[in-house]
């Protein structure tokens, strides 16, 4: 594993143990050229997926990407960091397990929201805010108006 500091390819795993519930292994490295330390997560990828964009642009599929939009939606929420591992965890190998390599955006938005929405429905409404590309606060009253259940008296 190459230095993220000084370049340098011979680094020495220090500490290793298992991280996001048994699904990878956290490794702690050491770079006897500068002393830098770093930490770095081994998973099982099953399969190399290839995102389709809604403009026909392929793309190799990004974990970090998919890590960072579910971050910032339960930004402040409370729920803890190793659960929103295994939920990041849980939906690529949902993604993987579907047989494909090529995933349409759409298709990973419309499963990340499934997800959202079984745990936290504040995080749901700002993940969709993006993904759905809300443009004024009629759209957020309309999408919250369909997550309510109707009133005995509108039924």
């Amino acid at each position: 594993m190459r230095c993220p500091f000084c370049g340098n390819i011979d680094t020495q795993v220090k500490d290793s143990r298992p991280a996001e519930d048994h699904i990878a292994i956290r490794r702690r490295r050491a770079c006897p050229a500068c002393g830098g330390r770093f930490t770095t997560y081994e998973r099982v990828q099953l399969r190399d997926l290839v995102v389709i964009k809604k403009n026909g642009k392929r793309e190799e599929f990004d974990r970090d990407k998919l890590e960072r939009s579910i971050r910032i939606a339960m930004q402040k929420r409370p729920l803890e960091p190793e659960r929103i591992d295994q939920m990041i965890s849980g939906i690529v190998r949902r993604l993987e397990s579907l047989g494909e390599t090529d995933i349409h955006s759409e298709r990973i938005g419309t499963i990340v929201m499934e997800t959202l929405a079984r745990i936290d429905t504040v995080a749901y409404v700002r993940f969709a805010s993006v993904y759905k590309n809300f443009q004024a606060a009629d759209d957020f009253e309309e999408f919250v108006h369909e997550l309510r259940p109707p009133k005995a008296d509108e039924e």
